[in-house]
């Protein structure tokens, strides 16, 4: 490392820490200006993204509060699931067939739900048909068999 050398403040100079290389300007790059530009009544403003920045940004609390509110659905299906399986026995419905249509009932509304949590979290990353899509398929599809696995 080489040692710099330091020299005492003056009165009346700013004696606080200096970037290396400030005192150098760019080549190239274009000036800005300490005032901005007039802005013209009734013109919305724009604003361009920071070149390699995600488009959002999902913070940390809303990805916390959107997991708390899927883990109660989660326990409010399960309960769900038992009585709809209850139901069905009570209806003379075998007890196995009962119960599977009671598991497709839970991972169906699950995955409706896990959709619908995702979108609301932020929607411009996960309302995609990727994401989206294959979780509505899946929980539709889901749901379809329950239907059909707790007739007689």
């Amino acid at each position: 490392m080489t040692e710099q050398k330091t020299q005492p403040a003056q009165p009346g100079t700013d004696p606080g820490f200096k970037i290396p290389g400030a005192e150098q300007k760019p080549a190239s790059g274009p000036a800005l200006s300490d005032s901005p530009p007039p802005a013209q009544a009734g013109s919305p403003m724009e604003v361009a993204p920071v070149a390699g920045a995600p488009a959002t940004d999902t913070s940390t609390r809303d990805v916390a509060v959107g997991g708390a509110v899927f883990l109660v659905l989660l326990v409010l299906f399960f309960f769900a699931r038992n009585a709809f399986a209850n139901h069905l026995v009570r209806r003379r419905v075998a007890p196995s067939s009962a119960d599977s249509a009671g598991w497709l009932l839970f991972f169906g509304l699950a995955f409706l739900s896990g959709a619908v949590v995702l979108a609301v979290i932020n929607s411009s990353k996960f309302l995609n048909l990727a994401v989206t899509g294959t979780l509505l398929v899946v929980g539709i599809g889901a749901l379809v068999g329950a239907f059909f696995a707790g007739r007689r």
